[in-house]
Order: structure tokens, then C-alpha cells, then sequence
């Protein structure tokens, strides 16, 4: 019975998803075998039969259930039983210790010692109780077998309750029963139930772990004394984090990584810069008297600033990134991870074996952002997984101020959020430094075998305020009596190893006073950092700093060429059945590349992907439609109207131009814009020799990313001098869709722009955006590019170009009128962007008007100063210049670049806007008033002004 109910168990009890259901059935069965399906009912005859079993199982439930009964009666009180009850069989004693195991392994971390603080009292948890199954003193003599703890077989109940606890109710907490692959379960139990969870260093080890202690716990001490008040967000009570880093590097270097990403906020940032990194302490100290090696437009501070290194590991050289990072908090994540999955990329590493993301989180940050979520979601996709993140959470208790478990989240644990990717979780007491580095060298191992994220929660405390001016006693006077009376993790240890005779009593102080000899003289504290070391895989970033906008570059793709690939971009595998609407684009795309219709938007884009994919260069489209396109124009991934299976029937094109072809990945991305585009900022800023997109449903929905936008993309080079050439697609026009359809919010883009750190485009023809998307890669000038992309341009027949534009032209910051008969007689300039342009057009063929001239500002930032004077000058008589916009006053490009017309215009020429009124919404919801409007405006940009 036993043998039959450990199987049971094992494989079934409170595992995965459809446990209640097997459950269910398997009491059913108990019950009344002829009542569950036959497929079962074969399945559980075997179960009954397996090598050992001595009897058949008995149904569990009714057991359960009078355990659950008598602890509501009051019956089971204590935590044995005292009263004389009836005798307790074998077959319930057996049950019962099988119940122990399931429920140690569940709850048992609610019963571990991991906070330093002792703040809270142990919870209640009846089922970790023997009284809770009706069990005697008596009983725990009684010899079962263990089912399926590991390390054990017939013992004591007594000594495999001791083994639970040892294991799963000390220094560490550990929650992995919610995985639902059975594999990964046994996995973590064989590496812990074997030694109950009790790290084995050797004295070599134990002597590393209290040096990075003591450096850890002085790096702050010095600078607390030598620059007293500065904001350092100190990492005192924290220090095991340093130590923690300092074994997943060398662990990781030991098992193949040659590469390793870390993400991290201020929380002791300065500490792992310098006690992990080797950055100089002089180089820091520069930085705390307002010095900086490096001058850069507007800088940083010193706890935001990223940091790359070159450190010895016993399987060589690894490289370490440090990652820039603003204070918002934990936004660096998909960062990282876009950095990372680049890395990987340059490496060929498919599985994540050779280059490591560690983020390192607060508890309240990681509980309380979003964007953590997110990024947990990409962790097990095609187009954004990185082979697992290792999670450290440096769990202080308090987040600025609160720390009450009433306010601070509505989970049990900080780090519940890890769950939805099934990622283990190992909660640690930061004062058992052992402890500490036994999960950290658990979560790298496990991360190596299944690629999947793990999560360290170390919990320890803050000695100081938020930060060093702050004086935490005010708001937290409890926690703040225990943390001034905690002598400090590094005194704990080292009293620990004096203890056990490792070390005599002076040795701690002298690792003291040898580290503060070493930041006196300013010297690395990391031995040693392989300063002339240089990977095959570093990237050479020289050729493209210091370049300009207005360097040139060659576009043009002779027609042959042009025509080659698309012969490539529209070949379809025989037997593959294409939708009559796709297949109708494909046989339209044919047509186009011979000259017989003019080349459409899509076309046009596929073209130029095409052509960089030719020339080498890698291509990465990422969205949320993006394969397809939001508005179907695209069509990179075709598909097999008659697959058969689901992970089946797709063809890209795009993947089969040539044998030397560039890497051409395009992703339908999960619903998600803030950590999605930091993915892809990351990638960019780690790979310029790849075209990175991110393109947005509808251009409005990059809202949601703002602080991707201004934190990394608009001001990166500036603050950090991040060089980074992403792009983004943000669908923008006025048709008639409503508030949240319309607009891409282009004035937040311009309002961003300055020291040309980026550039605002708005194409309107299918030649514009061939040209663009290959000057991207051509010139060596890598900026953020911000495309306001057409929505009913695509298919606009005047929006097309001829297959001759894309082979001989280039592209035009400032297109201009080529209508207009006799310049002279122009007496007013229409200047526009975007769609508006064809609604203008049109209007001034019906009024026949020929005194007007209407020129495009195709890019308007770096803002064309040289081509719009030009077209200014063309005409001497013009005396008005109009800006004409779809998007209210208030809104759209009018008050971000009317200084810049102005500066271009002559002395006695006035300026004038055409376009909706202010308004609070970007547009309205009221398709007969959007259609009011957009015939006003066009009729007030060739109207009287008073």
C-alpha cells in the first residue's frame, strides 16, 4: 500500500493544473472502481499492482477528511495527541507520513527562520503538526516508510519529521510544489532533502565568503566617514548580496559562461561596482567629489552609471556588463534581457549556455512594478527568451517607508509574482551567508538544467534610511530598535568561523584594516580584473561615434538587384496553400517588381529588408501584429491554409534570400509595450549591426512605454553615451478612428528632441520608407528612429512609387512641390506632414489654385534647416507660410517646430496654422465631426487669414 501510495502521490497529489481532477478520480476509484472511464480505471488497476505493495490502496479522503474534522472539534489541539483516542492503524500512520512529506514541502518555508529580524511569530500551520493527524508521542516511534523524501526509506516518523524540518523549516525557504513538471520537482529535492538543505564549504571558501563580507560591510563604513551626507543607498544589512554575485560569476565562469548582464537599482550598486566589478575606488571617489572621467552633454549620477569589467573565473575570462540604469524602478529588467538575447545571438548561444542576465530587485519594487510581470511573461518565448534569469531580491523589508505587511502588497511573499512562470523560488536569511551561497549555487545549477528563470529572495534588513539623509526611526521606530542592535552579518560569520577555529581572533580585523588600506590607495579590490583582455565577440562601437545626420549614404539598389529579391520575397513552397488575400498581395508584389503597378507601402518595406539582408545585416521586427502587420500590409510570415498541425505550415520569405544572408526574425510579440520595447532598446544598444523595429499596433499604444522612451532612448546617450539605432514604427493618422486610433502623440517625440540625439520622421510615400529603413543601416550614424507610419497610406494609390524610385533615388528630409508652373507667382507656402498632404493636394486641384506651392517636411527632427530654406527661396514672392496639421493646435508638430520654420523664413514672410482647434483628446470619437473638421482644416490652409 505504501508503495502504491507514494506513486500516487508523487505524481499526482497537488501536482499541475489537473491534480483536483485526478484526485478526484482516483478517490472515485477507490470508492467504486466501475464508475470512472476505462482509460482510468486501467490506469489505477496498474497503480495497485506496483513491485512492493503489500495491499490495496485504501481511499485517502475519508482519512483526510476526519483529520480535518477533529482539528475543528477542537480534538487536535497540540501539536501531539494527549487524549486516549482509538488506535491508530498502519495503513492511517503511512497515509499520515505521506501527508507530512506533501506538506513540509509545501508549507514548510512559512515555518523557516529567514528573517534576520525575528519580527513576526512563527504562523500558525496545522498541517506541519503530527497533532494535526491524530498522532501520539507513541506514534512518532512507529516506523514508516518515507515515501518520496529523498535520502530516506524505513524510518522512524520521528527522524523523518526531524529530516522535514531540517530541510524545509531553517535558514531556508523553499517553494517549488507549484511547478507542474515532475522532473524539476525531483530535481530540487535530490539536490536538498539528501543533506536537509546544509551547505559543506571548504575552509578555502568559508575564508572568500567572510572577505567579500568584510569588503562588502567597509566599502560603506569608508565612505559613510569620508563623505559624510552623500547619497549612497548603502547596502548595510544586505552585505551577503555581494558575496552571493561573487559566486554566480565564478560558478558561472566554471560551467561555460563567458558573458554575464546585470540589471540592478541603487540599492548597492556602488558596492557591486567596485567589490565585484573592480571598478577603481578612486575613480568612484572622483565621482563623490563631483568629478567625472568622462564629460559627457548632461552625465549622471554615480549610482545610476553602468560599469564593464573582465574578471578571472577557474573557466576563464568572463565579461561583465553592468547595465545604466534610471530610478525607475526595475524598468532595466527587459532592458537586460534585450541586451543579453543580442549577446547570445552574436554568439550563436541558442540555449543560453555562454552568456547569463542577473537582475537584482527590491522586494517592494519587485512586488509593486509591472513591468517585472512582463518581463517574467518574455522569459519563456520564442522571440524574447534568454535561457533563464537568475532573480536576486535584496528583501530589506521596507519599501522607503512602508513596511507594515498591511500595506505592503497583497501577496503572502514578494516574490509571488514569480510564480505565473513557474520559476522556483529559495527564500534566505541573509545573516547565514552559507545559506545564502548554498541557493545561489542551487538556482545557477538548476537555471543550467532547465533554462528557466529561479528567484533568491534574500531577506535581510536596511540600516540606514532610503538613503543616508533620511532618518528612518521616525516612520519605523520597532524595526529600527532591532536593527541598531544587530551586530552586523560580517560579525556574525566571523564570530562563527573563530568559533569553529578556522580563523584566530585578530585575522577578521586584519581583513579590515588590509581593505581600508587598499580604497586609501585607491587601488581594485577585485584580483584580478583582466585589463588587456579583448573577446572575439566585443563589438568595436568606434565607427559609429561621432558621426552626423547629414553624413550621406548610397540607398539606391539597382533594378536587377531589386528585382532578384523579389522574385525571393515572393516565392511560396510548392503545396503551400495561401489565403486568396494573401495570395492575391503576393501575385500584386509580382507585378510591382516588373514595372507594372507601382510599388505599394509593404512592398516597398520588404524590399528594403531584403536588400540589408543581402548586404549582411541582421533585421529584427518585433509587435504585437507585426508578422502579419495591424492593418495586413505586411505579410512576412505566410501560412498554410491547409497545416495540420498547429506548430506547423509558416514560411518566411524573408529567411530565404540568399545563402549569406543576414538573421531575419520577425515577432508577433506578447501583449505588452513598456518591457517589450526596453527588450528592444537592449538588443539595439548591444548590436549595431542589426536593424531592431519595434512597431506599435496603433502609434498611441507606445504610451505605455513611456518611460522607456524618456529614460533610455530619448536622453541614453546623453546621461550614459548609450549609442543605440532603434526604431519604431508608430501607425499615426486622422481617419475617423477615434482618440485612442488617431494619434501617435508625435509632439512627445519632438518635445524629447534636442542635441540631436534622435530623429522624428514621417514619410509619405512607399519610396520615402525604402529609403529610410536603408539609411538606418548605411550610414554609420546610430540614433533612435521615431517613423510616424501610415494607416490608409498603405493603400493609397498616390502614396506608391515607381520600382524605379527605389532603384535610383534616395531619402528626402524635405520633398518638394513639383506641381507648380511659375514659381513666382506663388504667393503662399503650405507646409505639412503625413497623410494631410494628399487631402491638400487634392483640394487645391479642384479650386484650381496655382498661386499655391505645398511642400513636405518628411523629417522633422534633426530638423532640415538647409533643404526648407531652399524651398523657401524658390518662391521670392510668397509673403505666407502655412503649417498645415491633422492633429489639434495644441498637439502634433505646430508648437515644437515653428521656431524652426521661423528661423528659415524671411523677415516680412508670416507664419500661419490650418488644423483643429486645441483640444484635450487627441481626436474626436464622432465620425461626421472628424469629418468636419478634416474639410476645415483643409479649406482654412487655402483660405483668407485675418
Amino acid at each position: 500500500m505504501a508503495s502504491a501510495m507514494r506513486e500516487f502521490l508523487d505524481s499526482s497529489y497537488l501536482f499541475g493544473a489537473n491534480a483536483p481532477f485526478i484526485e478526484e478520480l482516483y478517490e472515485q476509484y477507490l470508492v467504486h472502481p466501475g464508475s470512472v472511464p476505462e482509460e482510468w480505471r486501467d490506469y489505477f488497476d496498474r497503480l495497485q499492482q506496483v513491485p512492493g505493495s503489500s495491499a490495496k490502496d485504501v481511499a485517502h479522503a475519508p482519512v483526510v477528511e476526519s483529520f480535518v474534522q477533529r482539528a475543528k472539534r477542537g480534538e487536535l489541539g497540540g501539536s501531539l495527541r494527549t487524549l486516549p483516542q482509538e488506535h491508530v492503524t498502519p495503513e492511517r500512520l503511512q497515509v499520515a507520513a505521506l501527508l507530512l512529506v506533501t506538506a513540509y514541502r509545501i508549507s514548510g518555508a512559512r515555518w523557516a527562520t529567514v528573517d534576520p529580524l525575528k519580527r513576526m511569530p512563527r504562523p500558525l500551520q496545522p498541517e506541519l503538526e503530527p497533532g494535526f493527524y491524530d498522532l501520539t508521542e507513541a506514534d512518532l516511534e512507529q516506523v514508516v516508510n518515507s515515501g518520496s523524501y529523498v535520502g530516506l526509506d524505513r524510518v522512524s516518523l520521528r527522524t523523518l519529521l526531524q529530516a522535514l524540518r531540517d530541510t524545509y523549516c531553517r535558514n531556508i525557504g523553499f517553494e517549488y510544489m507549484f511547478i507542474s513538471d515532475r522532473t524539476q520537482r525531483q530535481w530540487i529535492q535530490e539536490r536538498i532533502e539528501p543533506t536537509r538543505a546544509t551547505p559543506q564549504f571548504a575552509d578555502d571558501q568559508k575564508k572568500r565568503l567572510l572577505q567579500k563580507l568584510t569588503e562588502a560591510e567597509h566599502l560603506e563604513r569608508y565612505l559613510h566617514t569620508r563623505y559624510v551626507g552623500q547619497k549612497r543607498f548603502s547596502l548595510e544589512g544586505g552585505e551577503s548580496l555581494i558575496p552571493s554575485i561573487d559566486e554566480l560569476i565564478q560558478r558561472a565562469g566554471a560551467n561555460g559562461v563567458q558573458e554575464i548582464v546585470l540589471g540592478m537599482a541603487h540599492r548597492g550598486r556602488l558596492n557591486v561596482l567596485v567589490n565585484v566589478l573592480g571598478k577603481m575606488p578612486a575613480d568612484l571617489f572622483l565621482e563623490f567629489e563631483g568629478k567625472a572621467a568622462q564629460e559627457l552633454p548632461s552625465g549622471d549620477v554615480k549610482y545610476h552609471n553602468g560599469f564593464s569589467s573582465d574578471i578571472s573565473t577557474p573557466g576563464g575570462p568572463v565579461h561583465l556588463s553592468l547595465a545604466f540604469n534610471p530610478s525607475h524602478l526595475e524598468i532595466v529588467n527587459p532592458v537586460v534581457e534585450g541586451s543579453v538575447r543580442a549577446r547570445q545571438r552574436r554568439r550563436d548561444d541558442k540555449t543560453g549556455d555562454q552568456v547569463l542576465p542577473i537582475l537584482v530587485h527590491g522586494d517592494a519594487a519587485f512586488a509593486g512594478q509591472g513591468v517585472v510581470m512582463e518581463t517574467l511573461n518574455l522569459s519563456g518565448t520564442r522571440g524574447y527568451g534568454t535561457g533563464g534569469t537568475i532573480h536576486l531580491i535584496v528583501n530589506n523589508q521596507i519599501g522607503f517607508t512602508t513596511s507594515d505587511p498591511r500595506d505592503t502588497r497583497s501577496t503572502l511573499y514578494c516574490t509571488d509574482v514569480a510564480k505565473m512562470v513557474e520559476a522556483p523560488i529559495f527564500h534566505v536569511n541573509g545573516d547565514d551567508p552559507e545559506a545564502v551561497l548554498f541557493v545561489t549555487q542551487l538556482a545557477l545549477d538548476f537555471r543550467r538544467e532547465f533554462h528557466k528563470d529561479v528567484v533568491i529572495d534574500l531577506v535581510c534588513f536596511r540600516k540606514l534610511g532610503h538613503n543616508e539623509q533620511d532618518e528612518p526611526a521616525v516612520t519605523q521606530p520597532l524595526m529600527y530598535k532591532k536593527i541598531t542592535q544587530h551586530p552586523g552579518t560580517r560579525k556574525l560569520y566571523a564570530d562563527r568561523l573563530v568559533a569553529q577555529g578556522l580563523i584566530g581572533g585578530d585575522e577578521a580585523e586584519q581583513m579590515i584594516r588590509h581593505y581600508r588600506a587598499t580604497l586609501d590607495a585607491g587601488k581594485q579590490t577585485v584580483s584580478p580584473v583582466l585589463s588587456n583582455f579583448k573577446s572575439k565577440f566585443a563589438v568595436d562601437w568606434a565607427p559609429f561615434l561621432n558621426s552626423k545626420w547629414t553624413d550621406a549614404a548610397d540607398t539606391h539598389v539597382p533594378l536587377a538587384e531589386l528585382q532578384r529579391l523579389a522574385d525571393r520575397v515572393t516565392a511560396v513552397p510548392p503545396e503551400f496553400k495561401l489565403h486568396p488575400a494573401v495570395g492575391r498581395v503576393i501575385e500584386a508584389r509580382k507585378q510591382m517588381a516588373a514595372g507594372k503597378l507601382p510599388v505599394d507601402w509593404g512592398m516597398a518595406e520588404t524590399l528594403a529588408y531584403a536588400s540589408l539582408l543581402s548586404n549582411g545585416y541582421d533585421v529584427r521586427l518585433s509587435g504585437q501584429d507585426s508578422g502579419r502587420g495591424t492593418f495586413a500590409h505586411r505579410q512576412a510570415v505566410l501560412h498554410d491554409q491547409e497545416r495540420e498541425r498547429w506548430d506547423e505550415g509558416s514560411y518566411i520569405p524573408l529567411q530565404n534570400i540568399g545563402k549569406d544572408q543576414g538573421d531575419f526574425v520577425v515577432i508577433d510579440s506578447v501583449l505588452s509595450e513598456e518591457a517589450v520595447l526596453g527588450f528592444e532598446y537592449g538588443f539595439a544598444s548591444a548590436e549595431p549591426n542589426a536593424l531592431v523595429i519595434w512597431e506599435a499596433q496603433f502609434g498611441d499604444f507606445a504610451n505605455g512605454a513611456q518611460v522607456v522612451m524618456d529614460q533610455f532612448i530619448g536622453s541614453g546617450e546623453t546621461k550614459w553615451g548609450r549609442v543605440c539605432g532603434l526604431v519604431q514604427f508608430l501607425p499615426h493618422g486622422y481617419e475617423g478612428q477615434g482618440p485612442e486610433h488617431s494619434s501617435a502623440r508625435l509632439e512627445r517625440y519632438l518635445q524629447l528632441c534636442a542635441e540631436h540625439n534622435m530623429q522624428v520622421v514621417v514619410p509619405s510615400n512607399a519610396a520615402q520608407i525604402f529609403h529610410l529603413l536603408r539609411r538606418q543601416m548605411l550610414r554609420p550614424f546610430r540614433k533612435p528612429l521615431v517613423v510616424m507610419t501610415p494607416k490608409s497610406l498603405l493603400r493609397k494609390k498616390e502614396a506608391a512609387s515607381s520600382i524605379h524610385e527605389l532603384a535610383n533615388g534616395s531619402f528626402q528630409t524635405v520633398i518638394p512641390d513639383t506641381t507648380t508652373v511659375e514659381e513666382k507667382a506663388v504667393k503662399r507656402i503650405i507646409a505639412c506632414c503625413g497623410k494631410v498632404y494628399y487631402d491638400l493636394a487634392f483640394k487645391r486641384t479642384e479650386l484650381q489654385r496655382t498661386d499655391t506651392a505645398i511642400i513636405r517636411l518628411e523629417q522633422l527632427y534633426p530638423f532640415p534647416h538647409k533643404q526648407f530654406e531652399a524651398e523657401i527661396k524658390r518662391y521670392p514672392n510668397a509673403a505666407e507660410v502655412v503649417w498645415c496639421q491633422e492633429e489639434p493646435q495644441n498637439q502634433g508638430a505646430w508648437y515644437q517646430i515653428g521656431h524652426y520654420l521661423r528661423e528659415n523664413m524671411r523677415d516680412e514672410q508670416k507664419l500661419l496654422y490650418a488644423g483643429r482647434p486645441p483640444s484635450a483628446a487627441p481626436a474626436t470619437g464622432y465620425m461626421a465631426r472628424h469629418n468636419e473638421r478634416q474639410k476645415q482644416l483643409v479649406e482654412q490652409a487655402f483660405g483668407k487669414y485675418k
